[in-house]
């Protein structure tokens, strides 16, 4: 027998045209939808070291994971036939909306617990309270044979259970999107074992694995309905016989009834500590328990092809990455949606991970083409349409800054193309260009460092030009960031020369006007910036030294070299750096400090 050479915790469900996979910390569904495609749903989950202690106690363990796996479960078939299926009718989408304005809750919510409690009393009556009544309609007829404290009243009820249980599986073969399914299932365990056989993950090595596993809740079935025998002949014997019997047939049918359904946690917890056990060895000495268990499961599941595989695959490495990598991102089904649902959405995963909800917004409304100022409106968002939106949603939760992703922003109303070898402006900088715009004057020479995206050198020399002849150089020690400038000055036709120079060292003449947003960051505090500030923005813009002043020093040793008699430098500071740069050109013979509309100074204004 082949040996296994990986031990997964890996486990998971077939779903409507689709793969559910859950490990330690991450849950994957992968549905294929109407238009052929995999579409992927995938969610963190709690942790084993953050969950609760019930997870963890043998035997009481099974009866937790049970329930959990349940809901969990059915939540995974409702998300999945949303994709799968037809678009939700009108009636169900006024509903939903009722229900979340009204009652502050989700239909999607309602409609899971919902399904799981008619599973369970279905599950009830058709597993304990039929098998339980015909038995007792046998006992009835033959007394003498099948008295009802034997074994063999248990035995036939067991019996009854397990061909109750067939018959069930047979009759859901009638549907074809039961059968497939049961198809989907078959992926499912085929994909595991592939893996747990160390071969590569591809359709050719699923397809050579068994469609049947050791850890399979067909199996857990099975355990069930043999553990139960036990259990509930103990407890008749015990219980009903000797301290309950009343001698009443239809109250002794109920308290039966009812002491099985106190004991069904223990029943469970002992079946999932059985499954698990025998699940660990490939012995052949516990085949016998394994294999009817196996058997069922040639009934719940079928052979799989090669698209189904893919979705099995799709799931499972999907679950592999983010147990590895906390970073891996989290995915969202594209579905057609109502423009609040998908707000809301995208909101409430936004604020879990820190990160502003306003981007949320930003995103709709620059994909959808909807001022943010309408998004309260609402809109029915197509498939097509919400894929798009939740790509850029699920880039966004990575930590990529937003700009970034979109690949340029606004900056005093020109475009401005922004990616990872430059900083992307910040609205506070457009109040260093309004103050730069009223100082300059006819016939000027503007010098701009420290430039990164050219947005201020552009900005200035745009506006400028509307009623004003200037000449405005732009300087910036990166070649890369320079690249990006060039380009934005050609894309807004903005007449800027720009230089490769270290603050002042390449630059060449004297200027009537020098603006600067320099590297002002601490350099200890760089690790504690926001992680989209600390990831992905150019560290050489943000670094300003120990103490975040070290360029406007170097600026203030060569300023009268550069700036001519009577002219302006305008710099951009840290919230708490004015006083401290002033200081440092205290000996020029005028320096100011500008507000911003909260209050902060954050423009210095030097004049020599």
């Amino acid at each position: 027998m082949k040996k296994k050479k990986n031990c997964t915790y890996i486990g998971g469900q077939a779903v409507m045209q689709g793969v559910m996979m859950r490990g330690k910390r991450g849950m994957a569904t992968a549905v294929r939808d109407s238009a052929g495609e995999i579409q992927m749903e995938a969610k963190r989950i709690k942790p084993p070291e953050k969950r609760s202690v019930w997870t963890k106690i043998p035997f009481i363990r099974g009866v937790v994971n049970f329930v959990s796996s349940l809901v969990v479960g059915m939540g995974a078939l409702l998300r999945s036939s949303e994709v799968a299926f037809a678009e939700e009718e009108e009636s169900h989408t006024k509903l939903e909306k009722f229900m979340a304005e009204k009652w502050k809750i989700s239909l999607s919510g309602v409609l899971t617990v919902a399904a799981v409690v008619i599973g369970v009393l279905l599950a009830l009556v058709l597993f304990m309270y039929l098998p339980q009544k015909f038995t007792s309609l046998i006992s009835g007829a033959l007394p003498d044979y099948v008295p009802e404290n034997s074994i063999w009243y248990n035995l036939i009820e067991g019996g009854f259970r397990l061909i109750i249980f067939v018959c069930y599986i047979l009759l859901t073969l009638i549907s074809k999107s039961v059968r497939d399914t049961y198809c989907y299932h078959g992926a499912e365990h085929k994909t595991i074992s592939c893996y747990e056989y160390g071969m590569p993950l591809t359709k050719e090595n699923v397809k050579k694995c068994s469609r049947v596993h050791d850890r399979c809740g067909t199996t857990f079935m099975f355990f069930v309905m043999l553990i139960s025998i036990v259990v509930f002949s103990l407890a008749n014997f015990l219980v009903v016989q000797n301290w309950m019997h009343t001698g009443i047939a239809p109250l002794d049918f109920a308290i039966r009834f009812l002491l099985k359904l106190l004991l069904l946690p223990v029943v469970a917890g002992i079946s999932y500590e059985l499954l698990k056990l025998l699940s660990k060895t490939q012995s052949p000495l516990v085949l016998p328990l394994k294999a009817p268990g196996l058997l069922l499961q040639l009934l719940t599941t079928r052979e799989p092809n090669d698209e189904m595989i893919e979705c099995a695959i799709a799931a499972f490495e999907k679950v592999l990455d983010m147990d590895s990598d906390p970073e891996s991102p989290e995915k969202t089904f594209a579905t057609e949606t109502k423009l609040s649902k998908l707000s809301a959405l995208m909101k409430k995963q936004f604020a879990q991970k820190q990160i502003d909800e306003s981007d949320a917004e930003w995103i709709l409304s620059l994909t959808l083409g909807v001022p943010r100022s309408k998004l309260a409106e609402e809109r029915v968002v197509t498939r097509n349409e919400c894929r798009k939106v939740l790509d850029i949603f699920e880039e966004r939760l990575t930590g990529k800054p937003l700009w970034y992703i979109f690949g340029d922003t606004e900056f005093y109303g020109y475009k401005i193309k922004v990616d990872e070898r430059v900083l992307i402006p910040r609205p506070e900088t457009e109040l260093l260009v309004q103050q730069a715009i009223r100082t300059v004057e006819e016939g000027d020479k503007v010098l701009d460092l420290c430039t990164g995206s050219g947005a201020i050198a552009i900005a200035l020399a745009c506006e400028a030009a509307k009623d004003k002849n200037i000449s405005v150089t732009a300087a910036d020690i990166s070649e890369d960031a320079l690249e990006v400038a060039r380009e934005n000055a050609r894309y807004n036709k903005a007449n800027v020369t720009f230089v490769k120079s270290d603050l002042f060292d390449s630059v060449r003449g004297r200027f009537n006007l020098i603006t600067a947003n320099p590297p002002y960051i601490k350099t200890k505090d760089i690790p504690a910036l926001q992680r989209e500030v600390r990831d992905h923005e150019p560290h050489i813009a943000l670094d300003g030294g120990k103490d975040g002043l070290d360029f406007y020093r170097r600026i203030a040793e060569k300023l009268t070299r550069y700036l001519v008699h009577g002219g302006m430098l305008i710099m951009e500071v840290g919230e708490d750096q004015a006083q401290d740069v002033l200081k440092i050109f205290s000996k020029c013979d005028y320096a100011m400090v500008v507000k911003d509309l909260e209050g902060k100074e954050r423009i210095v204004k030097i004049v020599v």
